[in-house]
């Protein structure tokens, strides 16, 4: 098991960091949040988790223990794999996920994309006993709290971690807008990594 990384940041991009550690570039997929604090250059230090199939070993990242300990035990539910662990703590903290199970709030967890109305009802059966009580933490009060009211500030801080400037990321995040508003237009929540992309192609495109 690979319990963290730590070095310089070789390179980002819209799902993934590159860290340098002895010598060897480490591919680590993240969320947009967990990207946007990342800055190339600079030395990180991320939690991981190293997924094991058949044909490929992906390596997960996380700002801290808590959220890759709740990436794990989001897993142990049935139909719940590591790609839709990750959007669900790319839409909530992991105490916000605690407080949504504990309190059966079927509407935090169908904010997440590729969760419905019944699966949502599915994991609050299989979770409740597995992720515990909230711990009290910040992520609480997110609870419930639409993505799309932070849609653009994810997209923003994820660009301009990037290296784009201000005014590049302001314009980029312009060009996805009607991406995301149709998304929201429809009772949707915008998935920040399909916007992300979005919002490259427009400045490669220049």
């Amino acid at each position: 098991m690979i319990a963290f990384v730590s070095g310089p940041v070789a390179a980002l991009g819209p799902e993934l960091a590159v860290v340098e550690v002895g010598g060897v570039g480490m591919a680590v997929l993240c969320t947009p949040a967990t990207l946007a604090g990342l800055r190339v250059g600079e030395p990180a230090r991320l939690a991981t988790s190293l997924v094991v199939r058949e044909d490929s070993l992906t390596l997960y990242g996380f700002a801290d223990d808590d959220e890759r300990s709740t990436f794990e035990l989001l897993q142990t539910a049935s139909g719940v794999g590591p790609r839709l662990a990750q959007a669900m703590l790319a839409v909530h903290s992991p105490d916000a996920l605690r407080a949504a199970v504990a309190g059966g709030d079927e509407k935090a967890l169908t904010a997440v994309p590729g969760i419905g109305k019944k699966g949502a009802q599915k994991l609050l059966i299989e979770l409740k006993d597995r992720l515990g009580a909230p711990t009290g933490g910040a992520g609480a009060a997110r609870i419930g709290a639409p993505v799309s009211l932070s849609w653009r500030d994810q997209l923003h801080a994820a660009l301009v971690g990037l290296g784009y400037a201000t005014r590049e990321a302001d314009e980029a995040v312009g060009a996805a807008a009607p991406e995301a508003e149709a998304v929201v237009a429809e009772g949707g929540t915008p998935d920040v990594g399909a916007l992300l992309r979005t919002a490259l192609r427009s400045l490669n495109r220049r």
